[in-house]
């Protein structure tokens, strides 16, 4: 959670440094460890992993900063109500975060473009918890 007197991350700069390929790597490698997943796999429809990549990097891509695809393709985020249908409790969160954390790894996402992004997915997925 973010404390009182903290202002949240603002990840908006984060397209300039990550580009679209950056994006496009770290969420091809987070989603390559969904399926096999205990907590997350059950939760994805398998018949729909690839629109659920393509919604997720459109999205990060938007909000670091880069083209509004997302924006213009479904709108306002609405991030709590598109993720109502899925049970998420703080297990699922801490999941969620340990595989992205995995992917940055894998890509070897460093320094500040690293931290600024944990800690903005870090309130999205804390913010999502519904359970």
């Amino acid at each position: 959670m973010i404390p009182p007197d903290s202002q949240p991350p603002d990840p908006s700069g984060l397209f300039a440094a990550l580009g679209e390929e950056g994006f496009t790597r770290l969420v091809a490698a987070f989603y390559a460890r969904v399926p096999n997943d205990d907590v997350l796999g059950p939760m994805y429809p398998k018949h729909d992993l690839a629109g659920a990549e393509r919604r997720l990097r459109e999205f990060l891509i938007y909000r670091c900063g880069g083209p509004p695809r997302y924006i213009e393709a479904r709108g306002h985020p609405r991030l709590r109500m598109r993720h109502a249908p899925f049970a998420i409790d703080q297990r699922a969160r801490d999941r969620w975060m340990e595989r992205m954390t995995e992917a940055m790894d894998e890509v070897g996402l460093q320094g500040e473009p690293r931290a600024l992004l944990h800690a903005f997915l870090a309130d999205v997925a804390t913010f999502l918890i519904n359970r």
